[in-house]
């Protein structure tokens, strides 16, 4: 039986989108796609999630020969050093598809029902984002390909704070009580960015 994925259900095709920023200094310089967890390392967890999800999956990443192992579109920044809004804009830059869900290549915790319940919402709306108990969460998002003019407006006024975005946007919000349902243990959005993540990680 041939697996079923969101292009056969949804209406409005969804590209996924990994942004993979590269080395962080405060995990001493290591490449946090590259973390291994329980054997696997984080960016092999995430694409095994997304190939569930979605037909085109995207890596926006500025040091593209890591990641030539991997059987997806490898892009790099359009406009280097613009942050996540930068990455946010090359990868719907070069999506086929109208809608992109866009999230961090450090997430260990992404859940494959929660974002085809997004998904579902596509159509109506130009962002797709939850409201966690921490607020919302730009980087496990769904962005239209509309907001390209608005992004690059952002970008050369050298305004990079993604929410700058959400101001003149059809901004659908997904409130904490729906993101329960799914992930009761809240840790969905976790990422990880200092060795005291990584201890947290191991409790889990």
């Amino acid at each position: 039986m041939r697996e079923t994925k969101q292009t056969d259900v949804f209406k409005q095709p969804v590209t996924g989108i990994i942004l993979s920023g590269g080395k962080s200094n405060r995990l001493g310089g290591l490449n946090k796609a590259f973390i291994e967890i329980r054997g696997e390392r984080l960016i092999e967890k995430t694409l095994r999630l997304y190939r569930e999800l979605f037909e085109e999956i995207l890596i926006v990443t500025n040091s593209p020969l890591d990641y030539l192992e991997f059987d997806v579109k490898i892009v790099t920044d359009i406009i280097p050093g613009k942050a996540s809004l930068g990455g946010i804009y090359t990868g719907l830059f070069f999506a086929n598809s109208e809608y992109a869900f866009v999230t961090a290549c450090d997430m260990p915790f992404l859940n494959a029902q929660f974002i085809r319940s997004m998904m579902e919402k596509t159509g109506q709306h130009d962002i797709i984002i939850p409201r966690s108990a921490d607020g919302l969460q730009p980087l496990h998002a769904i962005y239209s390909r509309k907001l390209l003019k608005p992004i690059r407006r952002l970008i050369d006024a050298d305004h990079l704070k993604i929410t700058e975005l959400f101001k003149k946007s059809k901004v659908l919000e997904i409130p904490r009580e729906e993101i329960l349902s799914f992930d009761p243990e809240e840790r969905l959005f976790m990422n990880i960015n200092t060795p005291e993540d990584l201890e947290k990680l191991a409790d889990k």
